[in-house]
């Protein structure tokens, strides 16, 4: 089939986000001004570069995450493993502002090193971010979108070291989770790897 999606896709839900997955989730931590803790997971989510090592999300909707983080300049990424799914799902729940997602989900926020909003000490990784620059990209018609693209630069990095095997991080014990479409999640179980190929290798 071929749709439009301006046009609609005339099946009984949209085929975007399951076609556009795995997608990593940003399980996002902020403080606000007054501070108070929030947490929510993201899986518009990633990293752009690793010199320096960049990483953006993407809140349809200037949600407390995007907001708190323009304002403060400053947010935590918190992997989710496999283990934290549950709590992840908890801490997406639609409360009122003021609501702290850590004590509505059980998790324990730890402190960071270089910003001031907390960890999640229960994640395999953290990730402490300073904000960058706050995009609100438009659509072809040049129309705002609402949509909120925070990007950041990673400035310290917590690993739970139970998940360093012989130096390196054991995705496969972190069974990182990742957002698929619909309501569906996917975990890390199996891995491969390639080396990518080099064109001076394949000559003479």
């Amino acid at each position: 089939m071929f749709y439009e999606p301006r046009q609609g896709h005339g099946l009984p839900h949209d085929p975007f986000k399951a076609i556009v997955a795995p997608r990593p989730i940003g399980w996002i931590s902020t403080r606000g001004a007054d501070g108070r803790f929030n947490l929510a997971p993201y899986s518009f989510f990633n990293a752009i570069s690793s010199r320096p090592p960049l990483v953006w999300f993407s809140s349809e909707g200037e949600k407390d995450s995007a907001s708190i983080a323009r304002e403060t300049g400053e947010f935590t990424v918190n992997l989710v493993g496999h283990d934290l799914a549950e709590q992840m799902n908890e801490s997406a729940i639609d409360a009122p502002p003021g609501v702290n997602e850590f004590e509505l989900a059980g998790l324990t926020p730890a402190a960071c090193r270089h910003v001031s909003c907390p960890r999640v000490a229960e994640a395999p990784a953290a990730l402490e971010c300073k904000v960058t620059e706050v995009q609100e990209p438009r659509d072809l018609a040049g129309n705002r979108t609402g949509v909120f693209v925070v990007l950041g630069e990673v400035v310290g990095v917590h690993i739970d070291d139970a998940m360093l095997v012989d130096g390196l991080f054991d995705i496969r014990k972190a069974r990182n989770l990742a957002r698929l479409g619909y309501m569906d999640y996917t975990s890390v179980m199996e891995t491969f790897a390639m080396r990518r190929p080099r064109w001076k290798d394949r000559q003479g």
